[in-house]
């Protein structure tokens, strides 16, 4: 049975917040090994007049501790 370490990231995108999820999971794979899961915390977003301009989501991406890594 593993040991999961859980990490709160922020991701940001100005296309959506399905972009900023894939994105902030793509950067947190480049520094983390053996991501296992994400859970959505919030999602908010800027408006600038009557648009939205950059979206915001707070995740918790969990990842398995390695015990035998060297």
């Amino acid at each position: 049975m593993g040991i999961e370490k859980h990490l709160n990231i922020t991701g940001t995108s100005n296309v959506s917040w399905k972009d900023a999820i894939v994105h902030a999971v793509a950067e947190a794979s480049k520094t983390l090994d053996y991501l296992s899961s994400v859970k959505i915390l919030e999602q908010r977003a800027k408006i600038d007049g009557k648009k939205i301009v950059q979206y915001y989501v707070d995740l918790d991406i969990a990842f398995v501790i390695d015990r035998d890594r060297d």
